[in-house]
């Protein structure tokens, strides 16, 4: 079974022009959902935007005309920033419509290219995108999701935990719910 690989496709919707790229990081952080345009891994995860790289797609040594062009700008973690250094062999942008197709989750929660996509292939190998920390990101992301949308029943329907075991599910629950946004809000993310 596989999954969509991202909810939201990132647009670059930024018109203006700057001089110096490291200028319209605010900007591609909101046009990017505040995930890494390579790993949809959100920006929380990894010490926020301050942690995050503006990758240029085209690389700067090879394009330098294309340096503070923010059509060619990606909102990016670290790792994949550092992997990537000036290669463009195999590279799909990830605003485009291919990128959606050339990756999927698998049923674990791992990254996958589309075997048929030999450019998918390469981004995947090169950029190491079927890492552990990937996989726990969807992971810990799912279970917030899950936390969440478990709360809104539970606040929308109190009488529908009466009886003793509903009851004990509930505290469990709200346990569970409280462990786990306290170890959120000690990581320093919002929700």
């Amino acid at each position: 079974m596989s999954r969509v690989f991202r909810k939201i496709t990132p647009v670059r919707t930024f018109t203006k022009t700057y001089q110096n790229y490291r200028t319209y990081k605010p900007h591609l952080r909101n046009d990017f959902n505040g995930r890494c345009g390579y790993t949809d891994c959100p920006d929380q995860w990894f010490g926020g935007s301050k942690c995050f790289h503006i990758d240029h797609f085209q690389p700067k040594s090879k394009f330098p005309a294309l340096i503070n062009h923010y059509e060619n700008l990606v909102y990016s973690c670290s790792y994949v920033n550092i992997l990537k250094t000036d290669d463009i062999v195999g590279m799909i942008d990830p605003c485009s419509t291919e990128f959606n197709d050339a990756f999927f989750r698998d049923k674990h929660g791992y990254i996958c290219a589309d075997p048929r996509n030999p450019n998918a292939l390469i981004m995947h190998r090169k950029l190491k995108l079927g890492l552990e920390r990937y996989r726990i990101v969807w992971i810990l992301e799912s279970l917030k999701d899950t936390l969440q949308d478990l709360s809104s029943v539970v606040s929308s329907s109190p009488a529908a935990f009466s009886d003793d075991e509903s009851r004990q599910t509930m505290l469990l629950f709200a346990e569970l719910n409280k462990e786990f946004f306290k170890y959120f809000k000690y990581l320093g993310h919002e929700l």
